[in-house]
């Protein structure tokens, strides 16, 4: 379906993430916008840690792409005054790879595993001693001979994140002592988040210009940024520079990107469902084949927002348009469709 403007990298860790969005990340809890509960429980955690000079308790954060968790994971480790260590779970493919990262850990580190939910499960087993007893076993030698070897490691904090919490198994979700979800930003928070990056990209970002990227921001931080840094090259070449509301909307208007902050692919994928499936319900598999993306795209990023907006719905026959997505393609439900009122669409996005 072409490259996508608006969409954040699923699962996208910090191994390949481009220097612009390191530039933006901000250091500390204080300058963190927005997602309050999951600020305020690592806050009164961390003091607690502190105050007992011990690590942090093992925390694992979930939810779409985009909204913070690399961030968190960094913040976490300057907080606490320790040095971290990332990688992803599809990287560790055996023990022993583990076992490396492990005993190369000093105390006080965090350990962050991107996507932890693609661990293998061998590699798992290896874990879980390693979080509960701070200590790994190694077997050496085969057959008859072999013996069990425990090696203690330091005390470490290992922070997991992923897009999948559902794809965790059990076992390892509950040795996390702290477990946090985080929530798409309403439009106040994306604004902020936007105005905070200006600042630090040496953009001219007015109050209007800043509000346009926050109504487009689909909820997520990444994508409020990445919005930014489209506006400020459009501004560069056919402005002064200066992002004002009518910039904003000239930019958008050239990068197809409509007031709900749906872009071509969005509109097409909906108008897919309309003229080749009256609607829905259509299933997802189809879906992919017909528009060309992977079904773990469509269904862990493109259909929250939408979802999110009260346009799409998963119903157990398949996906189904609900009223207001026809309302916002200016076409009328197909006589057979079968659709459903939906939610109204949320003020906030």
């Amino acid at each position: 379906m072409g490259d996508r403007l608006t969409v954040p990298e699923p699962g996208g860790g910090d191994r390949d993430e481009p220097a612009m969005e390191r530039v933006l990340r901000p250091r500390c809890l204080a300058d963190f916008v927005g997602q309050p509960r999951v600020r305020g429980h690592l806050e009164l955690a961390i003091h607690a840690a502190r105050a007992r000079n011990e690590p942090l308790d093992h925390v694992l954060l979930f939810g779409p792409p985009g909204l913070g968790k690399t961030t968190l994971a960094h913040i976490l480790a300057q907080e606490l005054g320790g040095t971290i260590r990332v990688t992803s779970g599809s990287a560790i493919e055996r023990p022993g790879d583990l076992a490396a990262i492990l005993t190369n850990l000093e105390a006080g580190d965090i350990l962050f595993i991107d996507e932890i939910h693609r661990l293998g499960r061998q590699v798992e087993e290896v874990l879980y001693p390693a979080m509960e007893d701070f200590a790994i076993d190694i077997v050496l030698g085969k057959g008859p001979s072999a013996r069990s070897l425990r090696l203690d490691l330091p005390r470490f904090t290992l922070c997991g994140a992923t897009t999948r919490a559902g794809a965790l198994s059990q076992p390892l979700r509950d040795r996390f002592g702290i477990v946090e979800r985080l929530e798409y930003y309403d439009e106040a928070d994306l604004r902020r988040i936007v105005e905070r990056s200006a600042q630090v990209l040496g953009v001219d970002l007015d109050l209007a210009g800043a509000v346009e990227i926050a109504r487009r921001g689909r909820g997520t931080a990444r994508v409020a940024n990445r919005l930014l840094r489209n506006l400020r090259d459009f501004a560069q070449v056919h402005g002064r520079g200066r992002i004002d509301a009518s910039v904003a909307e000239r930019a958008f208007a050239f990068l197809e990107i409509d007031a709900r902050g749906l872009d071509p692919s969005d509109r097409r994928l909906l108008r897919l469902i309309v003229d080749a499936y009256g609607g829905g319900p259509v299933g997802l598999g189809t879906l992919a084949a017909a528009s060309g993306e992977e079904a773990t795209t469509l269904e862990d990023v493109v259909e929250p927002y939408l979802m999110q907006l009260g346009f799409l719905q998963r119903t157990p026959r398949g996906r189904v348009l609900t009223g207001p997505a026809y309302v916002h393609l200016g076409v009328h439900p197909p006589a057979a469709a079968g659709t459903v009122s939906g939610p109204q669409p949320r003020a906030m996005l």
